[in-house]
């Protein structure tokens, strides 16, 4: 199956938190950052699961890992009600248009629905090589609602007066 051909077979499904390495793959397509296996799945299972971060995968027929993923939680807050936030969503980059995202995507809303939220929330970084993940934003009915805003420790100064 090559890229751009649907994957036919795909299952998508929740990952409980024995699982998180089947994860790893499609994760640092996203956050090549994290280069160290086995302290990206501890990060997960000992930092954000009991936070309340979950993961939802798809599964191509023979491939152990996951071919795309994505990473989620419930919350509440003033400006949205009650939420679901996707962290994370990505795909391998050899399994890439063929779906994946697109049932991550409607997964996810229907959990949404499950859970009793009003809205689902992603943010996605800017830049030439994300023009395809937002398209594919765009396609599932999303549309930008903010712009967000952010102080790194680096950065931080004081804010005007």
């Amino acid at each position: 199956m090559g890229r751009g051909q649907p994957a036919q077979a795909v299952t998508v499904r929740e990952l409980a938190p024995g699982e998180t390495g089947l994860a790893v793959e499609a994760l640092r397509a996203l956050r090549p950052h994290h280069d160290d296996r086995d302290a990206l799945v501890a990060r997960i299972d000992d930092v954000q699961r009991p936070e309340g971060y979950r993961i939802v995968a798809a599964f191509e027929p023979g491939i152990e890992q996951a071919r795309g993923v994505a990473g989620f939680r419930i919350g509440h807050n003033l400006a949205w009600g009650r939420f679901l936030y996707v962290d994370d969503l990505t795909t391998v980059a050899e399994a890439r248009g063929r779906g994946h995202a697109g049932r991550l995507l409607a997964w996810v809303a229907e959990e949404a629905a499950r859970q009793g939220c009003d809205s689902v929330e992603l943010d996605s970084g800017v830049g030439p090589d994300r023009q395809d993940a937002h398209r594919r934003y765009f396609d599932s009915g999303m549309r930008i609602a903010s712009y967000h805003f952010t102080w790194a420790p680096q950065l931080w100064t004081r804010p005007a007066a």
